[in-house]
């Protein structure tokens, strides 16, 4: 910003014209000098590791030109790391746009990474009410999503978890003292300031072992993004939840569910959408047929001929 704002200025202008003669140096503009060495951060370590393949062990500068290396490496694999996670809000700004009857903030809000997802069932206060739910772990927050009947690739928003404020106990077989029901393959999760306990079980014991290994890497996550000051600009969640909604506004037609089979079967002259792939007018128009035992008859009469 600074830069572009001296650019704007003729004293500025003039300064950093003469300087770029003087230097005899090719006609582009300042910021293009200073993106330069940024754009080659990562074939540094290519070049450093040739500098030490060919360095003396012996030789003063030896430790110091592993310590570059060794320290640009870090860099490299930072900068493809920050570069997957920008990448990946894109995915998680889609996967939202696809949730129906969404609710509250944006995932992208305090989240940019999708750490672990799966099926649990989740048993609820104050009745024991057990219900079956997909999970998707974020960094900071565990959302809930509730499966469509007839078409179970369809999910609906129900609820969210702040794993900020989660404590992740591991539950052993048997009686609960806190839900007074038989579990197995359970967890919770402790609401540290308002003591309001969640209870989840898993179908198998690796898939419970599977949670609770995502639970530590979503609590080292947000640790790291701290500890490297990661964050996501409001411009790149904006342009991230746009692009996912004309996507999806432009996107291929639902299939047609049943409920909407019968609506149109009901009406006196039925038509169907334009929209609609071929194939699945064709599977709209064609009742299926039983097989017929005409051959199977046939061949049991086959012995009785003359």
């Amino acid at each position: 910003m600074e830069l572009s704002r001296l650019t704007k200025v003729n004293k500025y202008v003039y300064f950093f014209e003469a300087c770029r003669l003087l230097q005899k140096m090719i006609d582009i503009s300042l910021d293009g000098f200073l993106l330069t060495p940024v754009q080659k951060i990562c074939k540094y370590p290519l070049q450093l590791a040739e500098l030490l393949k060919y360095t003396n062990p012996q030789h003063r500068d030896f430790k110091d030109v592993e310590a570059a290396l060794n320290a640009m490496k870090n860099v490299a694999r930072l900068i493809n790391e920050r570069k997957r996670r920008l990448e990946n809000i894109d995915k998680i700004a889609q996967w939202q746009s696809s949730i129906e009857d969404w609710e509250g903030e944006d995932v992208l809000v305090r989240s940019s990474e999708l750490i672990y997802s799966g099926e649990l069932t989740k048993v609820s206060h104050p009745q024991a009410k057990s219900q079956q739910r997909m999970f998707f772990l974020f960094d900071h927050q565990l959302v809930c999503c509730k499966k469509d009947l007839l078409r179970r690739d369809i999910l609906y928003y129900k609820s969210r978890i702040n794993m900020d404020d989660m404590e992740i106990l591991d539950i052993e077989d048997g009686k609960d003292k806190d839900f007074s029901i038989s579990v197995k393959n359970a967890f919770k999760l402790h609401c540290r300031n308002t003591e309001e306990v969640h209870l989840f079980c898993a179908k198998k014991p690796e898939q419970k072992q599977r949670w609770l290994k995502a639970f530590e890497n979503e609590r080292r996550q947000v640790q790291l993004d701290q500890e490297t000051g990661f964050s996501i600009t409001e411009m790149q969640k904006k342009q991230a939840m746009l692009n996912a909604s004309k996507q999806h506004h432009t996107g291929k037609p639902k299939a047609v569910t049943r409920p909407y089979y019968d609506f149109l079967m009901r009406q006196k002259h039925p038509t169907l959408p334009t929209t609609l792939p071929q194939q699945q007018v064709f599977m709209l128009a064609e009742p299926k047929r039983k097989p017929s035992n005409f051959w199977q008859n046939i061949s049991r009469l086959t012995p009785f001929r003359k």
